[in-house]
């Protein structure tokens, strides 16, 4: 949520200048982009007949959040007051614009709603998966963090793996590649973007090769379940990501900080994810 809005959300909502997909985020249920923000409902459907606000085949739905106080039956008259003044033909069952009317503390908010449409839900069906891979709501967390707002940036996975990552970038249209040394691995992942029909961005082969410059690198330092690791070759692995792009956010299994500075990097911030028991370090550097 700070890479996104720049800020940490003190309720299950926030208002932001910033304009955000809500289905890039697993932690974005619904959004509305403000049209009208007022005292009373009356002054909501004011401004809508002043403007005259013509939609077709529109929608109008109260979306609950923490904070609204108002009951049911005056949660039913604002829907019904709104629709009414809005010209246009309604359509409650196929609209092409939803409208979205809530209440913030004695605050009416009026605009566009977009709910999050979940559709990345449906990565998890990818035909090839290991146990101690990232999950997808982590990847798909990876990509926000390390993206913010901006869309156009490029960004390499050099230790993709199975390709969790890069499939989650490439649903939100990011541009990004991936690199695996592992043949079978690689092979495998290629398979899952085939399956998920995305374009084939990973690449078999060994990371320091790389001559190409990103944005950003993504880099889940590998710790040897399936290729044999070895201190040298993540310290190895680490300084090729300071080489190969200008940001780099690097997933440790263990605190590796002293490593990560000795290799150039300033650490801007950081967390931790956990997967049971097992947590994963999230590093922002540049």
């Amino acid at each position: 949520m700070k890479s996104l809005f720049n800020k940490i959300p003190e309720n299950k909502y926030i208002f932001s200048h910033h304009y955000v997909d809500p289905s890039r985020s697993p932690f974005v249920k619904e959004s509305i982009s403000v049209i009208y923000s007022e005292d009373t409902l009356e002054d909501i459907v004011k401004k809508i007949v002043d403007n005259k606000l013509a939609y077709d085949d529109f929608k109008v739905c109260y979306i609950k959040i923490e904070g609204g106080d108002i009951g049911y039956k005056e949660r039913l008259r604002s829907v019904r007051e709104i629709g009414l003044v809005v010209i246009g033909e309604s359509e409650m069952y196929k609209p092409k614009v939803t409208l979205g009317v809530t209440n913030v503390h004695g605050k009416w908010i009026f605009g566009i709603y977009e709910k999050n449409n979940c559709e990345w839900y449906n990565h998890e069906k990818k035909p090839y998966s290991y146990s101690n891979s990232l999950t997808l709501r982590m990847s798909r967390s990876l990509v926000n963090i390390a993206v913010g707002n901006d869309l156009n940036c490029s960004i390499i996975d050099p230790c993709c793996g199975i390709g969790t990552v890069v499939i989650e970038a490439l649903s939100m249209g990011l541009n990004i590649k991936g690199y695996e040394i592992n043949k079978s691995i690689s092979n495998n992942a290629k398979k899952n973007l085939e399956f998920l029909n995305f374009e084939e961005v990973i690449t078999t082969g060994d990371m320091h090769t790389i001559e190409e410059k990103f944005d950003i690198a993504i880099v889940d330092i590998p710790y040897g379940i399936f290729t044999h690791t070895t201190l040298k070759d993540q310290t190895d692995i680490i300084k090729t990501a300071r080489r190969i792009a200008d940001k780099v956010i690097i997933v440790t299994f263990e605190e590796m900080d002293d490593l990560i500075i000795s290799s150039g990097f300033n650490i801007v911030d950081k967390c931790t994810l956990a997967k049971g028991t097992f947590i994963r370090y999230i590093n922002i550097c540049n």
